[in-house]
């Protein structure tokens, strides 16, 4: 396991050198370690090595783009190797992402950046990286998972998928993960994702219950670790109300809010179909976060995407809105299965008190305001001052209340002495301008906002005439 593999460096005796220090790690002498060992077959070993030599052959051979592409993969497999990191059950995803990659740079068209794929004979969604290459793309091997077991008559392709996932999952935090092995966002492989795992615990929970078959609820519950466990190695962060669970192991700081709304789904509905105490607590402390947390990602017109005050583009925000439509289905069936309809409250009298449901109520109407807002104009308020001299610096402010596309003119009559127009997140902005003639200006201010919708709002404005210069005394 990684957390294994750290501590036997860190808890070495003081003075020490370990023997790997001694010696520059590669590819080659890390997969020979492993295989003297006898944690790798001697054969596994040998096409590793063959598929490593074989990619740095091909990288020779290429120029610009597609250069660039095998070499950031060759090289996150070389740093992966010096850096210690190689354990036997993150090889099977590290190579075939090394041969996956040698093999399309070599001859397949460039794809477009963000296209997603798949190769004959397997399921397992993969996506372009500009820079890194292709690289698996677990959110959407296990989105698709989902939508597999929502169609009819994909159970076999269901089984195959998750299968297919399971053989390249990790050992890390104490179970299984599915980690990304690129460079993300300032992000240094390897790195774990809430979002992709809780989207996994569904996929997994529901397959376990759809095919029969307890080894997707025993792979669910291994998965769980990260949900225990800090970043870097894990996504759990401990709060006061109780735990946040990351969207990137390695991004403490980033709290992403529909990341989160969907580990939480994903850790609900293992606990619920598979009657799991250890998902029941987990998914508590993060429920209990989120409630704390939600309100804060909500400005009242538009969603944020993270905090400190990064407002949702037009997909996450629909995004975090169908989360939350989901939060609050799962929790609304709680209510009524618990049979009490009172959302927050446990059976009384001679049995047992349950554990509280918690009220969906927070999740429902969050989503139906979200969605409201997809359909709101914005609001604005233009602050133009009471009066500004010709040729002199000045500004005029204006508010809105959600992220829009903001187009500022100010005109003097027909004629029209500025244009700006950009993107501009909710609060209070000021653009200068410098007028040139005195005279009855007018400011007029139209925000069309990530949906649509447009709003638009007008100042007078008064130029006064530029100041006299002083004369010179002679």
């Amino acid at each position: 396991m990684l957390v294994a593999t750290v501590l036997a460096v860190v808890l070495l005796p003081a003075g020490a050198v370990p023997a790997q220090a001694e010696a520059k790690r590669s590819v080659a002498s890390e997969l020979q370690r492993l295989q003297a060992a006898g944690t790798l077959d001697p054969a596994l070993a040998t096409r590793y090595r063959d598929a490593f030599t074989q990619a740095r052959s091909t990288l020779k051979k290429l120029h610009g783009y597609r250069h660039a592409q095998l070499k950031a993969v060759i090289g996150n497999v070389d740093a992966a190797a010096r850096g210690g990191r190689f354990i036997p059950s993150r090889l099977p995803a590290t190579f075939l992402t090394l041969q996956r990659n040698r093999a399309w740079w070599a001859a397949a068209p460039v794809p477009a950046a963000g296209q997603r794929m798949t190769f004959s004979g397997s399921l397992i969604v993969w996506q372009f990286y500009p820079g890194q290459g292709l690289q698996i793309q677990w959110l959407g091997t296990f989105g698709k998972a989902n939508a597999l077991w929502n169609a009819k008559g994909r159970d076999p392709e269901l089984r195959r998928l998750l299968d297919e996932a399971l053989g390249l999952a990790t050992q890390r935090a104490g179970g299984i993960a599915f980690e990304y092995l690129f460079r993300f966002d300032g992000g240094s492989p390897p790195w774990v994702s809430g979002l992709a795992q809780g989207t996994a615990l569904s996929a997994l929970s529901r397959a376990a219950v759809r095919l029969k078959d307890t080894r997707y609820f025993d792979a669910a519950r291994s998965a769980l670790g990260i949900f225990r466990t800090p970043p870097p190695s894990g996504v759990r962060v401990a709060t006061p109300a109780g735990a946040h669970y990351l969207q990137y192991s390695y991004a403490q700081e980033l709290h992403i809010v529909n990341g989160f709304t969907q580990a939480l789904n994903g850790l609900h509905d293992f606990a619920a179909l598979a009657n799991d105490p250890d998902g029941e607590a987990l998914f508590a402390a993060g429920e209990a976060q989120l409630r704390a947390e939600l309100p804060g990602f909500d400005t009242g017109a538009w969603s944020l995407y993270a905090k400190p005050g990064v407002e949702s583009d037009l997909g996450y925000h629909r995004l975090l809105r169908d989360f939350l439509r989901g939060l609050c289905d799962r929790l609304t069936g709680d209510v009524q299965r618990a049979g009490s309809g009172v959302p927050g409250t446990a059976p009384v009298g001679g049995t047992p008190a349950a554990p509280a449901v918690p009220d969906p109520a927070l999740y429902c109407d969050t989503a139906e305001r979200f969605t409201a807002d997809l359909t709101t104009k914005p609001v604005l308020t233009v602050d133009a001052p009471a009066t500004l001299r010709a040729k002199a610096a000045g500004a005029v402010t204006f508010t809105t209340n959600k992220v829009a596309v903001v187009t500022v003119t100010v005109a003097k009559g027909s004629a029209v002495v500025l244009r700006r127009t950009a993107r501009m997140g909710y609060g209070r902005h000021r653009i200068g301008v410098r007028p040139a003639h005195a005279g009855a200006h007018t400011v007029g201010v139209r925000a069309v906002d990530l949906a649509g919708n447009a709003a638009e709002a007008t100042a007078a404005l008064t130029v006064l005439p530029a100041r006299k210069a002083p004369k010179s005394r002679d």
